[in-house]
């Protein structure tokens, strides 16, 4: 009777022995193969198990660790050494159970991929250059050889131009002469015929000469200090005399001239009255409603520009520490301690004579 086939299920390799079979087969014909398994280490625990043999047999045969070959049959990779060492292990492993180690090292290689190693290109896949490289490297050439093309061209435009015609010295020394000057027609061609120097010219902006106070009482009195202070004890004396304060002195008419910092009003919005201070003081200008516009203690030389506004009031430390100029010249000095500013803007007055004119004090 034909004998049934049998359902191996899902039992891979599995050998089925014929009637006629004899029972001493050689078992090296039955042991399982390299493709034996799920994976690698499938295939050498059957191989070892179909031998009989214990994972310290294997050990003691490969010299390699029990806990190392406990791993490679399960491919716990993350308990075996670095990848090299695994492959030997594997092929070692192979050849002791009468395996191929190089078939076993290729199986381990397909079950266990190296991701490390780059990957292939994939077949039949052909690579092209992109056609807009070509053509942006040709747009440069064409630009680089026109503009050296250019510049050979401007050297040879300028090479082949004509040279530049130059006016004859003696008709040049004739332009460049002043007409008063007449030229020597017996010079030699070339030659300029120069007249006298002419004289500088006048300086418009020349200050006038400083004159140190009190130089013409010392001149007069013989020259001395205590000849000087005499003098102006003199003056100072006559002018008590007279009835009028010394401290009122000074010289109407006197055209104003900046002696350090500027504050105030622009000039386009200034109305022409100037608070100069001849010596330290506190000048505040404020409007009826008490708002100031204006506080500062001002140094010796200092000056306040008033603005066009109406109705400012000026208040100040030491009025004869103040003097007031219009349009540029002095007027008058603070009349008080506190005046109003439309009162101090008056017309200039017609330089005269002072009242007892003293020279003024030099600065510190």
């Amino acid at each position: 009777m034909a004998a049934m086939p049998l359902d191996t299920g899902r039992v891979p390799h599995l050998h089925l022995v014929a009637d006629g079979e004899r029972e001493d087969a050689p078992v090296a014909a039955h042991q399982p193969s390299i493709d034996h398994g799920v994976d690698i280490g499938s295939a050498l625990r059957a191989a070892r198990e179909f031998r009989g043999l214990t994972l310290q047999d294997v050990a003691d045969a490969t010299r390699i660790r029990l806990s190392y070959i406990e791993a490679l049959e399960d491919l716990r990779l993350d308990e075996l050494p670095s990848r090299p060492f695994t492959i030997g292990y594997v092929k070692s492993y192979a050849k002791m159970l009468g395996l191929d180690g190089d078939a076993a090292v290729a199986r381990f290689k397909v079950d266990v991929p190296d991701d490390s190693e780059p990957l292939r290109a994939p077949v039949g896949v052909r690579h092209e250059r992109d056609p807009r490289l070509g053509l942006i490297l040709a747009l440069g050439v064409l630009i680089v050889a026109a503009i050296v093309l250019w510049n050979v061209a401007q050297r040879a435009i300028a090479k082949d131009a004509p040279p530049v015609l130059v006016a004859e010295a003696q008709a040049t020394a004739a332009v460049n002469t002043p007409a008063a000057v007449p030229v020597d027609p017996n010079a030699a061609p070339g030659s300029v015929s120069l007249g006298a120097p002419l004289p500088a010219p006048v300086e418009s902006t020349t200050p006038e000469p400083y004159k140190t106070p009190g130089l013409d009482d010392a001149a007069a009195n013989g020259g001395s200090a205590d000849a000087v202070s005499a003098a102006s004890k003199a003056r100072a004396s006559e002018a008590a005399k007279s009835g009028v304060d010394p401290n009122q002195v000074f010289n109407v008419g006197a055209p104003f001239r900046a002696k350090g910092p500027m504050y105030g009003a622009a000039p386009a919005e200034a109305s022409g009255l100037i608070l100069q201070a001849r010596k330290p003081g506190s000048l505040t200008v404020h409007d009826a409603g008490g708002a100031i516009y204006f506080s500062r203690w001002m140094a010796a030389g200092e000056a306040f520009r008033a603005p066009r506004n109406g109705g400012l009031i000026a208040e100040v430390s030491d009025p004869g520490a103040f003097e007031v100029y219009n349009a540029g010249a002095l007027t008058s000095r603070m009349p008080g301690p506190t005046a109003s500013l439309g009162k101090l803007t008056t017309a200039p007055a017609a330089p005269a004579a002072p009242v007892a004119a003293q020279p003024p004090k030099p600065q510190g």
